[in-house]
């Protein structure tokens, strides 16, 4: 996606705001339009994500580049963008979305699991700078999902995936934001695990 020249307010005070968050100078110019709109978020969710489902001599280079590049590299990139702001004004709550497969390995998950592994290690530095700032960190690590993601994979006609009536709703991992970062101030959770019913 190229990012939106103009930008339209809504009468719920949202406005259309969209870039590749994996190109640094896309992501730049929207932090910028934030900035200049809104100013410093007090709340940043680490949202976007790819997910590739491939043995690891089937995944291609390419394909595990772009794992790469949307799972821990747009985070970065935005996290980085917006990190001085919210260490100047001393508050904040960055949430970043992870995965089961940030601590558990799954055949099939080469470049999928190395980028969510390596998206925790991520979170777990950034806890670590940001320690005494005023600023919060949260990683939230969802089980299987249903969103569009699954589409091209179908897992209900697989006997090795979970059926997509047996996972998690996106608004389950909604929810799970929202609490963390409704948390007292004083309180910080620095993981949740978020997993469908057994």
């Amino acid at each position: 996606m190229r990012l939106a020249r103009t930008l339209a307010d809504r009468d719920d005070g949202f406005f259309d705001l969209r870039c590749d968050v994996t190109v640094p100078d896309e992501v730049s110019r929207a932090i910028g339009c934030v900035l200049e709109r809104v100013g410093v978020p007090r709340i940043v969710v680490n949202n976007a994500g790819a997910f590739l489902l491939k043995p690891l001599v089937d995944t291609t280079p390419e394909e595990f580049q772009q794992q790469l590049a949307v799972n821990v590299v747009a985070p970065f990139l935005v996290t980085r963008a917006l990190l001085p702001h919210l260490v100047r004004v001393g508050e904040g709550h960055i949430v970043t979305i992870g995965s089961i497969a940030d601590h558990q390995a799954f055949r099939g998950n080469a470049a999928y699991g190395a980028s969510k592994y390596g998206l925790r290690g991520l979170h777990e530095v950034l806890a670590a700078e940001v320690a005494g700032t005023g600023i919060r960190t949260s990683l939230v690590s969802p089980g299987p999902t249903d969103t569009r993601l699954w589409d091209p994979i179908d897992p209900d006609r697989r006997d090795d995936l979970p059926q997509r009536a047996d996972m998690l709703q996106p608004e389950d991992v909604a929810d799970a934001v929202l609490f963390v970062v409704t948390r007292p101030h004083r309180a910080m959770i620095d993981l949740l695990r978020v997993s469908p019913k057994r």
